[in-house]
């Protein structure tokens, strides 16, 4: 067993899900990496979470869901108030924790008190979600991407990673 309990974790519900091997995780040699080019105080910065957030009143329609989503990859107005976010995950060890609490998942509140208090310049319009897939390829290929995409579109300088 491994001293992560969490990686014992996960390997144990994919296999419980009918996965054939374990979970791999993601090893890069490189890492795609870069040094900010200005102070915090100056950057826009965004988030990018695997958790599952959800805007209370939207997204219950089909075509809406369409539009929020490409791929594994959604997006939220940053300026949403916290009491409209909520998980519809259910996905979670309920043991452990539970997602009552959207800051400890998608710190949207965090992120805008560091605006508000000059730790980073701006925060970005838009934050991201991405639903994890088991396919780093897909990863790769086609979230991580338009990820990216999204956040050239918000002059986004830095991000913050919540894996969830």
């Amino acid at each position: 067993m491994s001293h992560v309990k969490y990686i014992d974790k996960t390997r144990e519900y994919y296999l419980g899900q009918g996965y054939e091997k374990p979970y791999v995780w993601a090893h890069f040699d490189e890492v795609p990496f870069t040094r900010l080019d200005k102070p915090l105080s100056e950057a826009r910065i965004s988030l990018v979470s695997t958790s599952d957030v959800t805007v209370r009143g939207e997204g219950d329609d089909e075509n809406h869901a369409e539009q929020l989503f490409v791929g594994n990859v959604y997006s939220i107005a940053a300026d949403t108030p916290l009491d409209r976010l909520y998980s519809r995950q259910e996905h979670y060890d309920k043991y452990a924790t539970n997602l009552d609490d959207v800051d400890s998942y998608f710190p949207i509140t965090r992120l805008q008190e560091a605006a508000a208090n000059g730790r980073i310049g701006s925060v970005a319009p838009r934050l991201h979600g991405v639903f994890t897939a088991y396919s780093h390829r897909r990863t790769l290929t086609v979230d991580g991407p338009e990820v990216l995409r999204r956040c050239r579109e918000d002059k986004v300088d830095a991000v913050i990673l919540t894996p969830v």
